[in-house]
């Protein structure tokens, strides 16, 4: 090993850590939006019973905006029904309304004890509107990331220039930010393509 690439080797060693931090930050951004995705990508209604499908749905409680899940049980006791169990029985004609102005397509009814939703299968045309909606949201989120990755490289060339981090820390940091990046970016892929093949094997 020469004397300048040993230089450089212990100069890049000790400003790591600055880059290391920058590049985690970044990828915990990265992280966050893709895990945004997954949650939202929930709440589509493709056909079949998931609790999941009335989270937007917020009931009056008492004069408080309240998830549904905090007022009543949520299960699918079948592949097309949705049985709600409300924890009070006097809670049945809100959590109805509830579900009604959600405008998540689905009709409640009760037997004054349990309300259902039974879920309708979906159109062809409604799968097309659906499976391009992901995508879309797909691609927003891409963004988001390729977003941080700009961050990421600013906040390392300002490290380099004002906090002392090596010419080579600051590539080997962009380096590592776009490995990071191409990872998450694939991870988008395989989450949209996941939720596709859902829509369409209903």
């Amino acid at each position: 090993m020469n004397y300048y690439y040993l230089c450089t080797y212990a100069k890049t060693k000790i400003m790591l850590p600055k880059a290391k931090e920058i590049v985690d930050a970044m990828s915990g951004k990265m992280q966050d939006a893709v895990n945004f995705l997954e949650e939202d990508l929930k709440n589509y209604r493709v056909g079949k019973a998931s609790p999941a499908i009335l989270n937007p749905v917020m009931v009056d409680y008492y004069g408080t905006a309240t998830p549904l899940n905090q007022v009543a049980s949520v299960t699918t006791p079948d592949a097309k029904t949705i049985a709600i169990q409300p924890w009070e029985r006097s809670m049945i004609g809100k959590i109805e309304k509830a579900i009604l102005d959600a405008n998540v397509g689905l009709t409640p009814s009760n037997n004054g004890e349990i309300i259902r939703c039974m879920v309708p299968a979906l159109t062809e045309e409604r799968r097309k509107e659906l499976i391009k909606k992901a995508k879309a949201q797909g691609e927003t989120t891409k963004v988001t990331i390729r977003n941080a990755r700009r961050d990421g490289i600013d906040l390392l060339k300002k490290a380099q220039k004002n906090d002392g981090l090596s010419e080579d820390g600051e590539k080997e940091g962009e380096d590592e930010l776009q490995k990071v990046t191409d990872k998450w970016v694939k991870k988008v892929d395989e989450v949209i393509a996941a939720k596709e093949k859902d829509i369409l094997t209903v």
